[in-house]
Formats: C-alpha cells, sequence, structure tokens
C-alpha cells in the first residue's frame, strides 16, 4: 500500500475512511480525499493503538489497519480463557466465534492455540467505490469468518483477473444470481455481496431476514454468487486508464480519445459489451450496431466477434452449463424494472414469478425491444434452457448510480433475493 497523507486522493483512502467510520471516528465524507478530517481522525486511530500520532499512514500504521479491513483478528489463547470470555473481549457473541473456529469449544481451548476472532462489524463496506481489490479481500475476510463458506473461481477475464463464485446452502434447488457486466453499473456487485454476508450472518446466528428463515433457506436452496462479471472494465471506470496498461492505445482508440471512461464505459476492456455476447438472437445484435453508430469495439453495445467470444461472457455460461440452475437473475442498472420474458418462450409460471419479484421489490416489470433485446444473459438462459430469467435493474438515474442510493436499493432487493431462492422450490 503506498502512504497516504494530506493531499493524497484514491479509492484506497476512500477504503481507510469508510473503516475509520465502521471504528466510530469521524473522517467526515467518505469522498477519497486524504484532507483535515481525515489526518484528524488518522491521528486519534494512531494514538488509540499506541502508535506516533503523525496522521500518515505508513507501513506502521498500516499493519495496525491490515486486519481490521480483512475483518478478523488472529489471537492465541491463554491459559484458562474460555469461548465467552474471547467473545466478550471482542463483543461479538459466541455462535460467530464458533464460526469462524469449526471442532472448538470451551471445554477444548488450549493455552497458546490460534483462534479466528471476527471483528463485531460487518466486512462488506457499502458507501465506496467498489474495486476488484475490495472485492478480493472480502471474499478473503467472509472465508475466515465463516470457514464453510464455498468459493471458487468461474474463469479468468483478459488482464487474468479471477472471476469468483460463492455459494450460499446446500439444498438441491440451485439458483444462479450474477452482476457488474457492464463496469458502470459497479454498485450491483456490492448489492450481491452485502446479500451474501447478511445471509452468512444471520445463518450463524439462526435469525431470519424480512420473514425469511435462513436456515429453512439454506437446506433447501443453494444461491451462486458471480458478483462481479466485468472486474477489468470496473478497474478501468474506477482507477482510470494508466500510461502502462497493455490496451492503452486501443482504449482510447475506442473511446474516440476521450480519457472519461469512468462515465461512459460499460464494455471489458476489448470494448465488447459482455451482455450482447451470449447466443441468443446474437446475429440480430451485430445487425443493430450499424443504426447505433457502432462500428467496433467501444464503451457500449459491440457485440463482439461471435457468441462468447469474450473470456468473461463464456466463463459464465461455461459455469451456467455445468450447474442444473432452475433460475436466474442478472443485475444491472437503472430503472427500477425487471425484465422477464425473451421472445415469448417465458412460461405462465415464470410470468407469475416476476409478479411476485416485481411485487416484493416495488420495480415494474418490462419486456426489452430493440437492441437492449438481443444476446443478452437471460434471454440466453431461457432460450437454452426455458426456465425462469429476470434481468434487475436496480436504482434510478445516471449510471454510474451514486453509491449514497445503495441503502435503498438494498432495501427493495434484499427480500426479492430470498424470494427468488424459493421460487422454484417444489
Amino acid at each position: 500500500m503506498r502512504v497516504l497523507k494530506i493531499g493524497v486522493r484514491g479509492n484506497d483512502v476512500m477504503e481507510v475512511q469508510a473503516l475509520l467510520k465502521k471504528l466510530g471516528y469521524d473522517p467526515g465524507t467518505v469522498d477519497g480525499v486524504f484532507g483535515t478530517n481525515t489526518e484528524q481522525v488518522v491521528k486519534q486511530f494512531q494514538a488509540a493503538s499506541g502508535l506516533q500520532a503523525d496522521g500518515i499512514i505508513g507501513p506502521i500504521t498500516y499493519q495496525k489497519l491490515l486486519p481490521l479491513l480483512n475483518g478478523y483478528i488472529m489471537v492465541t489463547a491463554a491459559a484458562g480463557d474460555t469461548l465467552y470470555q474471547i467473545a466478550n473481549r471482542y463483543k461479538i457473541n459466541t455462535q460467530r466465534l464458533l464460526a469462524a473456529n469449526p471442532g472448538i469449544s470451551s471445554d477444548n481451548i488450549r493455552a497458546g492455540q490460534q483462534l479466528t476472532v471476527p471483528y463485531a462489524f460487518d466486512i462488506v463496506d457499502t458507501n465506496l467505490n467498489y474495486t476488484y481489490e475490495i472485492l478480493q479481500r472480502d471474499i478473503a475476510g467472509l472465508q475466515k469468518r465463516y470457514p464453510f463458506l464455498e468459493t471458487g473461481v468461474a474463469g479468468k477475464s483478459i488482464m487474468g483477473r479471477n472471476l469468483y463464485y460463492l455459494r450460499l446452502g446446500n439444498g438441491p434447488n440451485h439458483v444462479f444470481y450474477n452482476a457488474s457486466h457492464h463496469s458502470l453499473e459497479w454498485i450491483t456487485t456490492v448489492v450481491l455481496m452485502k446479500f451474501c454476508e447478511n445471509y452468512l450472518k444471520n445463518y450463524v446466528d439462526g435469525t431470519s431476514v424480512r420473514g425469511y428463515n435462513i436456515r429453512e433457506i439454506w437446506g433447501q436452496s443453494s444461491i451462486y454468487l458471480i458478483p462481479m462479471v466485468n472486474p477489468d472494465g470496473i478497474d478501468l471506470v474506477l482507477n482510470g486508464l494508466r500510461i502502462n496498461h497493455p490496451f492503452y492505445t486501443s482504449l482510447l482508440k475506442w473511446n474516440e480519445g476521450r480519457m472519461n471512461f469512468g462515465q461512459v464505459w460499460q464494455a471489458n476492456i476489448r470494448g465488447v459489451d459482455l451482455n450482447h455476447n451470449y447466443d441468443a438472437s446474437w446475429q440480430l445484435s451485430k445487425q443493430a450496431e450499424a443504426s447505433h453508430g457502432i462500428t467496433g469495439p467501444g464503451p457500449t453495445r459491440f457485440s463482439g466477434t461471435g457468441p462468447e467470444s469474450e473470456p468473461e461472457s463464456k466463463a459464465v455460461a461455461d459455469f451456467t452449463r455445468n450447474h442444473n440452475f432452475r433460475l436466474v437473475l442478472a443485475y444491472h442498472s437503472q430503472g427500477r424494472v425487471i425484465y422477464w420474458n425473451y421472445r415469448g418462450l417465458a412460461s405462465a409460471r415464470d410470468r407469475q414469478i416476476a409478479l411476485s419479484l416485481a411485487e416484493k421489490s416495488g420495480y415494474v416489470l418490462e419486456e426489452a425491444t430493440g437492441i437492449t433485446s438481443y444476446a443478452g444473459y437471460k434471454d440466453w438462459f431461457i432460450e437454452k434452457y426455458r426456465r425462469p430469467g429476470y434481468t434487475v435493474e436496480v436504482g434510478f438515474g445516471r449510471n454510474p448510480l451514486p453509491i449514497s442510493q445503495f441503502a435503498q436499493i438494498y432495501r427493495e432487493n434484499e427480500g426479492m433475493l430470498l424470494l427468488a431462492a424459493l421460487a422454484t422450490v417444489g
């Protein structure tokens, strides 16, 4: 991590600001600008941690912050320690401590034993730019807190980034939710990651969410998530185009010489719109490009050289082919809309499920038309499997939606995500 001090800007500053806010400090707005407020709370944190209070985050301060960023700390049990004492020391319930350390009990803790102790606060932040690096850290932190969480890699992006998947539950009814086919729509990744954390937390605690018994759903359904389909595109829009980027010249050309990727770029790093790269009316999508002024790679709508020409869309399609999903949700932004049909192939049952999802979320049902109705993931799923597939457009406004909309978006979608996990049970 680079040294952070007055005048520095970036997503790493934003991440530290969000952490300090969780810890009860007040850096002001989480905006990625290391100003005097941030300096002051860094000094407060350093003083409380027994460090030199210079307001600069260098290697020593970062080492103090790292376990907090990860969401857990490794603790060596002392003679006479009990589960209750350790949990009380870190202000967590014993269920969380037991979940993080399978096989332990107060009867078998021994002096010198290493324990994973979760912190009392959540891992997934919902007030910052959610980069690929943050996704990686959050997944690793959730795995340490909840070792029973199944994670893996469904494939890799063009730039070699992992397309992570997570599995919640062990029931026979398999459903699949994905997010961030489009770069500017990275807020949808936060929706799925926060859903994942809340689901795990309530499963361990044995509590219900919005009237749903999480432990019952766990045994009925397996919920698979790919929270970030397009990590290269998200890196481009959140971190900008760096001069040493291997696609630097091509990206500038495809974006007509503009550096405003964070305002316009929806495609992957090769300028292909991943949600127009599936084998469902792909040729119609290709034919429609000319009428939209699309002649090749660019910020949006370019369908690629053929269906699944891109490793990201092929990985998602392969992941689907390798499972027996009974329902899928593809998360996008914006519009507060659920697209539920494809070329009249959806059944009456699929429409009834769509109506239930709409009622739960407050979103409206629509059917896509024109170029937006071709070669998308849910279109491909419906055509190939004749099972319910839905594109969910969260929020309202212009992409990228401000993270300040997250709380409302999540309220609207959590119940729908739970309902979708049960819609095809039985």
